[in-house]
């Protein structure tokens, strides 16, 4: 396997993060009310000039950390699909704020013993994306191989078929953004030929083809974003259903695909599910730029625990390791030893996680106190 270039993969994962804590404050409003209530849309504003990011970062993050040296072999993709169940799991311990309703019912079907097989209800939310975009940039080589990855970690939360092939569309995008770092950006035809060939030929698939298309066109003419999202009636705000999400994610990729500010401003700008979709949309433009492409303002401030700038660099070097093939000696251990390293950290990490959780609730509650006010 080629290395992916380890400064894609920061880009990537920062870029989400960063994405994701910018989009935060306007998540849920409509276009009109968001602009009013959270007009500065050009720095951090969720608490005191700072910005933390919701579950989005954590979907990504715990993705990376799930992901064993990539092949399709079955023992892979089993071992992949265990691993980020358990990471599901302990992470619903803590309480996080903003889990969608699929992930929180296929959350707690494993924690009551269902297989991680089995675990997915039949959804179309957008979670999958959350998490395909780090898949994109890091398993370049190989479609098998990205497909493969990409339906475990849709399928472990979500089964509808629509969840599945956006989230294909989002890892395909990421892909994109990751092998075009050095040259010109890409065109949106061509991403378009590669998920034609992909996508089967049924309705859902169709469907997406055809938004996608209609983005093409808009991008041919010039349209903005919020233009754009206009155009597909999402003008009180790009919900959380996939075949929303995605269509307004990637046309902001394509039409800002060097400009990281720009891209993650104007999906904020159209309002609805803005961490998610700025998320997603800063980690696909992040994959490209790299870290030094996005904001130095923004990364100075962003504020987490445990998903930090700097551990999110060592994520990302240890995974460019594993992907290249150097990774440690045949993967990642499993079985019980996996599982008492997993349960050990959880143990030492669950109190501080849920204490951030705690004070995220807290600033949460007093946004939702602020919607209250004018102007409306």
């Amino acid at each position: 396997m080629t290395p992916p270039d380890v400064e894609a993969i920061e880009g990537c994962l920062i870029g989400q993060a960063i994405g994701d804590a910018m989009g935060l404050p306007m998540e849920g409003l409509s276009r009109r009310r968001g602009n009013r209530l959270y007009p500065r849309t050009h720095r951090m504003q969720f608490v005191f000039g700072y910005g933390m990011p919701s579950d989005d970062t954590d979907h990504v993050a715990m993705t990376a950390t799930a992901m064993p040296v990539p092949d399709d072999r079955p023992e892979r993709l089993a071992e992949f699909r265990r691993r980020l169940a358990w990471r599901l799991r302990f992470w619903l311990l803590s309480l996080p704020a903003g889990i969608g309703k699929a992930t929180l019912k296929a959350c707690i079907k494993l924690w009551l013993g269902v297989p991680s097989t089995r675990s997915g209800v039949f959804s179309a939310g957008n979670g999958p994306a959350m998490r395909a975009t780090i898949l994109g940039a890091t398993l370049r080589d190989s479609e098998t191989v990205l497909n493969a990855f990409v339906r475990e970690s849709t399928r472990i939360t979500h089964t509808d078929p629509k969840a599945e092939y956006g989230a294909l569309a989002i890892a395909y995008a990421t892909k994109h953004a990751a092998m075009s770092r050095t040259s010109a950006p890409p065109e949106m035809g061509s991403f378009l030929e590669v998920l034609d060939r992909i996508l089967p030929h049924d309705a859902p698939a169709n469907e997406l083809r055809q938004l996608l298309a209609r983005g093409h066109h808009a991008l041919q003419n010039g349209q903005s974003v919020d233009e754009f999202a206009s155009a597909l009636s999402l003008d009180q705000g790009v919900s959380g259903y996939m075949y929303h999400t995605v269509p307004v994610a990637v046309y902001a990729f394509f039409r800002h695909p060097d400009d990281y500010r720009s891209a993650v401003q104007s999906v904020i700008r159209c309002g609805g599910d803005t961490d998610t979709v700025a998320a997603i949309a800063g980690a696909i433009v992040g994959t490209r730029v790299g870290v030094s492409g996005i904001p130095q303002e923004w990364r100075d401030g962003y504020r987490d625990w445990p998903w930090t700038i700097r551990r999110l660099k060592r994520l990302a070097k240890r995974l460019s390791m594993k992907s290249g093939g150097s990774a440690e000696n045949g993967g990642i251990s499993k079985g019980t030893i996996h599982f008492l390293m997993v349960a050990v950290g959880v143990v030492l990490g669950f109190f501080a996680r849920s204490v951030r959780n705690l004070f995220f609730l807290v600033i949460i509650l007093g946004h939702i106190i602020r919607r209250m006010l004018p102007p409306y």
